[in-house]
């Protein structure tokens, strides 16, 4: 999966269904009942543009008993596909709670898509707050001050 992931980030777009064929008969050698096995498909499909056929798998993979970090992303992934879909607020409703559950390193991966959702819905301060307070931790200075900033974003007034 892996050796084909970094293929797929060499190709061109056009032969993004080459790429999920690839994953879908790679996933055929997993036994039946594998977590992985919706899991793999539903990324290749996420990440070739079919958003909409990604969700149902995702949702099937920790189901399944898809665990760790990949089971977390496969409870958050389908979060930013709505949004892909043209249903934004559906992608708020479902990331917003992720907010308050730290997961670790995939705390900015949840800031940054959910930052993508208000957008969609003319909320463009929202998404701004949200992509800065992702940002404040990697800054080498002005911390304080952007942070100051990331809240201010989401209120008009300030």
């Amino acid at each position: 999966m892996a050796a084909a992931r970094a293929a797929f980030d060499d190709c061109p777009r056009e032969r993004a269904h080459e790429f999920r064929a690839l994953i879908d008969a790679l996933v055929a050698e997993l036994p039946a009942d594998s977590p992985l096995g919706p899991f793999e498909p539903a990324r290749a499909r996420d990440s070739t543009g079919h958003s909409d056929k990604a969700v149902p798998p995702y949702r099937e993979a920790p189901a399944r008993g898809l665990t760790g970090h990949k089971g977390r992303r496969a409870g958050i992934r389908p979060s930013g596909s709505p949004r892909n879909a043209r249903q934004p607020e559906e992608g708020v409703k479902l990331l917003t709670p992720e907010l308050d559950a730290s997961c670790g390193e995939l705390d900015d991966a949840i800031r940054a898509i959910l930052a993508l959702c208000p957008s969609g819905l003319g909320r463009d301060r929202e998404g701004l707050s949200l992509v800065l307070g992702a940002l404040v931790p990697h800054l080498p200075c002005h911390q304080r001050s952007m942070a100051d900033y990331a809240r201010a974003p989401a209120d008009p007034e300030a």
